[in-house]
């Protein structure tokens, strides 16, 4: 019987416990581990675990957002953190990451793999490097980390949970969105079939495909962020990471929050080029 459902069952027994929120552990009884959390949707995500009891890892490519969110984390009660610098944009990335954290002692039950690179220029104007650190970070990565902390989880005989973050610009085949789309289409692909090979042996594995966050991710300045937010086409990183997580405890195998997003799927799809052209020659300007 899965964890969320034993807290459950304690509280039922006794009416005068205090009922856990879905996914909580008993404070710093296991581990979660964030790649990419040194701000905007993995902060959050950390933010969020460590507020369940988790201890958190936390990964990124930079030491110092990393040590600031650490603080944040110790300042929130977080029992144990510990820090990852490391670049996850090469071939050896998950197994070298896997193994430190083995080396610490740190098994997690619960893998947000949040890390990323945002894109948005044509193919043709992408370093060669470019493309291959985006598509050995979002999908090479992800999929070893997957594979190592799966079979981990098993062994360890755990119900465990891993989060895959994938982008709504998989349903958007627009100019600019042609790498990071389709590296983020395969990250959903991949967690969705992923989730049926290891469900029967105790382990959740969710896609979230949102659509516009305000983060810096997109070099959106803060003021932008705050206008996205008021006219409804951008969500906050907190509620980004809310909806990633309430997905995951519930079992969903993939997630788009906001019912609004989902409804502009087809549309997406079926946007012919006559109508992309102008949006294109406005937005040629941003490409970077």
């Amino acid at each position: 019987m899965e964890r969320n459902e034993n807290i459950r069952s304690a509280a039922t027994a006794e009416p005068h416990a205090t009922a856990r929120k879905r996914g909580a552990v008993p404070q710093g009884s296991a581990w979660a581990l964030v790649t990419g959390a040194g701000s905007g949707i993995g902060r959050c995500y950390a933010l969020r675990l460590a507020a369940l009891g988790y201890n958190l890892a936390i990964a990124g490519d930079r030491a110092e957002p990393l040590d600031g969110v650490r603080e944040e984390l110790a300042a929130a009660g977080c029992p144990r953190v510990q820090v990852v610098v490391t670049d996850l944009a090469r071939i050896e990335a998950a197994q070298e990451l896997y193994d430190g954290l083995c080396g610490a002692g740190i098994a997690p039950d619960v893998v947000v793999n949040n890390a990323g690179i945002f894109s948005f220029c044509d193919v043709l104007s992408t370093p060669s490097e470019r493309i291959e650190r985006i598509v050995l970070l979002h999908d090479m990565t992800t999929t070893q980390l997957c594979r190592l902390y799966a079979a981990q989880m098993i062994a360890r005989g755990v119900r465990g949970h891993i989060l895959n973050m994938s982008s709504y610009s998989q349903w958007m085949p627009f100019p600019g969105l042609a790498l990071y789309g389709a590296s983020k289409a395969y990250l959903r692909t991949f967690s969705v079939a992923f989730a049926k090979e290891v469900a029967d042996r105790g382990i959740r594995v969710t896609a979230s495909c949102p659509a516009g966050v305000a983060t810096d991710l997109y070099g959106l300045t803060p003021r932008w962020q705050r206008i996205g937010q008021r006219l409804g086409v951008l969500i906050s990183a907190d509620s980004c990471a809310r909806r990633g997580l309430h997905a995951l405890w519930r079992g969903r195998r993939s997630v788009v929050p906001d019912w609004w997003n989902r409804a502009w799927i087809p549309l997406c799809k079926l946007l012919p080029l006559r109508a992309i052209r102008p949006l294109r020659r406005f937005t040629m300007r941003f490409q970077k």
